[in-house]
Order: C-alpha cells, then sequence, then structure tokens
C-alpha cells in the first residue's frame, strides 16, 4: 500500500531501530537519561533556546506552551485552520481556561495588519491578548511556510504590543528546507516553540518544547502533572536524534515529488488544484466530478491511501517512505480516476 493519507504513518527504519537499541537510558522523571538529557541539549542549542523539553506529541507541546504563557481568562491569536484550533480537542479552554481567537489568513498564515485589529483593548469586560500562535508549515493551510519578513513583522507587533510568540512548528523542518531560515532565526523571534519528529523526519513518536530555562523547568512539572512523565525515554530520544541527522536532507525530495504530483493532479479535468498553493510535502485538491470518497475508493482499489480534508477536497502528504518507483504509481493512478 502505498499511504499518502500523512507524513505520520512511517515505519522506523533499520538505522533507526540499531540506534534505538545501542543508545543508553535512565529514568527521564529523574532527569537521568543520558540520551534524552544530550538531545534536548542539541535541539536548544539548535535552535538558539536556552531550554527545551521533550513531550509525547505535538499537542501536548502546543497546549504545555499555551498554559505556560497565559492565564485564565486570556485570549490567543490564531489562524482559523491553526492546529491549536482544529485538532486539539478544546484543550486551551479546558486545560488553561483561555479563549482562541481564529482569524481568516491566507492558506493558514496570519499578517501584521490581521492581527493588529485583533488585539483587545484592556476593558475589565475583554478578554486580555497574551499570544500570538502561529502555524508553520500550515496543515490545513496546504504546507505553506512564513518568509523571513513575515515572522519579523509579526515580531514587531508582538513585542509592541507586549504579547507572547508562539510557534506550532509540528513541520518546521519542511520550513526550514523550503524558506532556507536556520533554526535558531526561528529561536530569535519566538518565545515558545513546539517542534515535532514524527512528521516528515519519520520518527515514531515525539515532540520537544524550547523556551527559557525558567518556562521550562515550570513545563516539566506541568508535563508531569498531565501525564506526560516518562522513564527510559532514550529509545525515543535515539529515534528523533537519528531521524534529524539522517532524514531532514530528504525534505527537500518529499516537497519535488509533492510538486510533480500536482502537476498530474491540474491535467485530470474531474479534478481541480491551483498549482502555485503546492508550498511543500502537501497537497491539496478538489474534486469536481464525482464524489471524494469515490475517487478515494477508486485509489485504495490502485493500493493508494489518501484522505478527505473537507466536502470536497482530498489531502495527499509525501514522506521519505515514498520514492520515486511509489511517485510514477500514483500519478498513472490520479491520471485514471
Amino acid at each position: 500500500m502505498i499511504d499518502l493519507r500523512s507524513d505520520t504513518v512511517t515505519r522506523p527504519t533499520p538505522g533507526m531501530l540499531k540506534a534505538m537499541c545501542e543508545t543508553e537510558v535512565g529514568d527521564d522523571v529523574f532527569g537521568e537519561d543520558p540520551a534524552m538529557n544530550r538531545f534536548q541539549e542539541k535541539m536548544a542549542e539548535m535552535f538558539g533556546m536556552e531550554s527545551a523539553l521533550f513531550v509525547p506529541s505535538g499537542t501536548m507541546g502546543n497546549q504545555l506552551c499555551v498554559h505556560l504563557l497565559t492565564k485564565p481568562g486570556d485570549e490567543v491569536i490564531i489562524d482559523e485552520t491553526g492546529h491549536i484550533f482544529n485538532y486539539e480537542s478544546a484543550a486551551a479552554a479546558s486545560l488553561s481556561g483561555v479563549q482562541l481567537r481564529p482569524l481568516k489568513g491566507k492558506y493558514g498564515k496570519l499578517n501584521p495588519e490581521l492581527i493588529e485589529s485583533a488585539i483587545r483593548t484592556r476593558n475589565e469586560w475583554d478578554p486580555h491578548t497574551r499570544v500570538i500562535a502561529l502555524e508553520n508549515t500550515t496543515n490545513k493551510g496546504g504546507g505553506a511556510f512564513y518568509t523571513e519578513k513575515e515572522l519579523l513583522q509579526i515580531n514587531n507587533v508582538a513585542v509592541k504590543n507586549g504579547l507572547f510568540l508562539h510557534l506550532d512548528g509540528a513541520r518546521i523542518w519542511n520550513a526550514m528546507v523550503a524558506s532556507d531560515l536556520s533554526p535558531k532565526f526561528f529561536g530569535s523571534i519566538s518565545d515558545t516553540i513546539s517542534i515535532c519528529f514524527s512528521k516528515g523526519l519519520g520518527a515514531p513518536v515525539g515532540s520537544m518544547i524550547l523556551a527559557d530555562q525558567e518556562l521550562i523547568r515550570q513545563a516539566r512539572r506541568i508535563r508531569k502533572m498531565w501525564g506526560g512523565g516518562m522513564r527510559q525515554i532514550g529509545l525515543l530520544a535515539a529515534a528523533a536524534d537519528f531521524a534529524v541527522d539522517e532524514h531532514y536532507s530528504l525534505l527537500k525530495e518529499d516537497h519535488r515529488r509533492a510538486k510533480e504530483f500536482a502537476s498530474a493532479v491540474s491535467e485530470n479535468k474531474s479534478l481541480s488544484i491551483d498549482l502555485s498553493s503546492v508550498f511543500t510535502n502537501i497537497v491539496l485538491f478538489d474534486v469536481v466530478k464525482g464524489t471524494v470518497d469515490g475517487v478515494l475508493k477508486q485509489l485504495k482499489g490502485e493500493k493508494i491511501e489518501m484522505v478527505q480534508f473537507g466536502p470536497s477536497t482530498i489531502r495527499a502528504t509525501f514522506h521519505h517512505q515514498i520514492d520515486d518507483s511509489d511517485l510514477k504509481v500514483v500519478i498513472k493512478a490520479i491520471k485514471k480516476v
């Protein structure tokens, strides 16, 4: 089966499994897992942040950051397609007592003017705007990424208005490849960052939050409170570290294959796609003749899986375990739909 439902469906490679088996482990709740300690230090250094903390999922990473940067009654500005707003089970309200202010950006991205227009006054009846939450790359926005200029402008808005900036970097690695920006740049404009290893990089599980030492100290306790304290997780550190070292360089090929696939979609009159909206490894296209369910069943008959992403929309997500021979099969199948 050629699985394009998500870039989370990858399996550990032999090299990754070998690294996991050979790593040294300890009890991370006691802070004694040497592999994890080294990996957290490595990621903090890479992004130019003071400290880092490994967490089981991107959702926990995002919610820890929201919790640390807010107090009950605060408001978080976010694009209406943002993962924190759509796919985290209303956790910001439930866990932190804050409300989200979804704005209609473009391709899941916010701009300075839109953000400034949504910042609340400080009347006693207003929720207090506290955080700007950006997603880079965007999921429902089709893998779009922020440019250096855009991020600097939004950072200026945050500084001018005394707001925190959180960066949901579930696919930050794809953003770095596409924008040619260094990880330290993202650290320089963010108060907190959540990065993920189990998407395009292909680790089996895990994310990490990056912030200053005091916030990470607080985060360790909240992580434990929320059930995220783990023991011998050097195994997961080894997998994620291997993924960063060995798979990051493969992401540009995922982007290339996504664009080649999108070009094939554009040739099918039963489907519709805006080729200018294909930015990284995610391809969103619409069914204009027939139904999404019908198209997905046809593709499954060809041993290809994609996922519905709206009433008439399908998402295909490329990852390092889809090679050029798979791409040829997918292109042949999509032309027959």
